[in-house]
Formats: structure tokens, C-alpha cells, sequence
């Protein structure tokens, strides 16, 4: 995993995740709301820091952590463009911390790591996320069929693929 800058949205100030941040990160991922979409995804002992394609940053609001965002980079140039994904803590929905951790990272990924183009991939019946990514400017592309394994393991479900280019930042 890559450190990154520290970021400063309105609310929010994302920052590099740390040792310090897993309890809450892990504690967040384990409320049902979370864990329906992000199952296990801290199943490995070295979570968060197991995936070197990943740059992720625990959501700071008022000094406590609140959720994770992160990125990753598809690097080739033919194909080059970023791709985020985020959890956010049930105590702060609807608050638009997820808005703000979005944007904040999207004009990181435009601005700093000149991305031309982003990507996001809700569940496709996530429409909280959905309507989240939509308010910073992410248009859905389409559904992307049986796209991911359900949390509990036992089936499939769609995604949205949703994207955003860099003259659409809001």
C-alpha cells in the first residue's frame, strides 16, 4: 500500500490509515450496514495494508475516524484513469461525509495525480451510494451483471459502473 498526502475536504480530512486507525476501521466494518456490502474485506491479519494497489485513507470528522476511502491506478497509458471506493461508519450517513470524502479524493486523483477519467462500482441496488457519487458529478455507465459475490458468499449481485471525467468536477 501507498501513503498518500494528507487531504482537506469541508468536513472531512483524509489522511494516510495508520496502525492507530484499524480498531475503529475494523470496528466500522463489522456494523451490518458496512459488512452487507464490504463483507470480510479485513479478513487478513495485515488488513489494511495488504494491498500494494491500493492508497487508502482513514475519513476524518471532528478528529475521529469515520470510514475509509481509497484509490487505485490503472497506470497503462492507453488505459490510464483512477478508481475509488469508500465505507463510511452508519453513525455518519446522510450527513454528507461521504460526499465530501468523494470529492475530496476526486480533485486529488484530477488535480494532483492527473487522472483524466474516475471510476466507482456500487452495488447497483445501493441507492445511497449511488446518489452520493452522482452529487460530485459520477454519471452511471451501466450495469455490470453478477458482478460481485454477496457478503454472506452465497450469490451474486449487480454493479453500477459509474464515472466521472476530469472537466465534470464539481
Amino acid at each position: 500500500m501507498t501513503a498518500g498526502p494528507q487531504l482537506r475536504g469541508s468536513y472531512v480530512v483524509l489522511t494516510p490509515v495508520t496502525a492507530e486507525h484499524v480498531p475503529d476501521l475494523r470496528r466500522i466494518l463489522r456494523t451490518p450496514e458496512v459488512w452487507r456490502r464490504w463483507a470480510d474485506e479485513a479478513a487478513s491479519a495485515g488488513w489494511p495494508f495488504d494491498d500494494p494497489s491500493a492508497t487508502r485513507f482513514a475519513v476524518l470528522l471532528d478528529g475521529l475516524v469515520r470510514g475509509m476511502v481509497q484509490y487505485a491506478e490503472e497506470d497503462e497509458p492507453a488505459y490510464r484513469h483512477g478508481s475509488i471506493d469508500i465505507f463510511l461508519d452508519p453513525a455518519v450517513h446522510g450527513r454528507g461525509v461521504g460526499r465530501d470524502a468523494v470529492g475530496t479524493l476526486a480533485s486529488y486523483l484530477v488535480k494532483d495525480r492527473q487522472h483524466h477519467r474516475l471510476v466507482i462500482d456500487p452495488a447497483a441496488d445501493n441507492e445511497p451510494a449511488i446518489r452520493c457519487y452522482a452529487a460530485v458529478g459520477f454519471r452511471p455507465v451501466g450495469i455490470m451483471r453478477r458482478y460481485e459475490r454477496d457478503a454472506d458468499g452465497t450469490g451474486w449481485h449487480d454493479g453500477l459502473l459509474m464515472d466521472l471525467l476530469a472537466d465534470e468536477i464539481m
